[in-house]
């Protein structure tokens, strides 16, 4: 208990130092001026992302067959999910020895 209101006591008097040692002026922020603003302007040419000269354009047309694409694999629902849990759960290994009392 001692401690407590001896540890209470250099924390309120660590506050007050901290206030009296402050400056109590008001601190003015000013935040930095940009003049310049957006004015329009002509657009740069283009050029390829991916390298490449500015002709090199390519386009197919055309559709992919489903098999390209590989199996569908289809999620079994949660209650399916939870349905194979509880299954489970209740054909599953119980203890053998059950202790009426643990502890003394």
């Amino acid at each position: 208990m001692k401690t407590t209101v001896l540890m209470l006591f250099v924390l309120c008097a660590g506050m007050c130092m901290a206030q009296a040692v402050l400056p109590n002026q008001p601190q003015i922020i000013e935040l930095p001026d940009h003049p310049q603003h957006a004015e329009p302007h002509a657009m740069a040419s283009e050029h390829p992302l991916v390298g490449g000269g500015p002709e090199t354009y390519t386009w197919a047309h055309g559709e992919r067959p489903l098999w390209e694409f590989g199996p569908v694999s289809v999620e079994p629902s949660l209650g399916d999910v939870a349905r194979a849990y509880r299954k489970e759960k209740m054909t599953g290994k119980k203890a053998e020895i059950i202790f009426e009392k643990q502890g003394s």
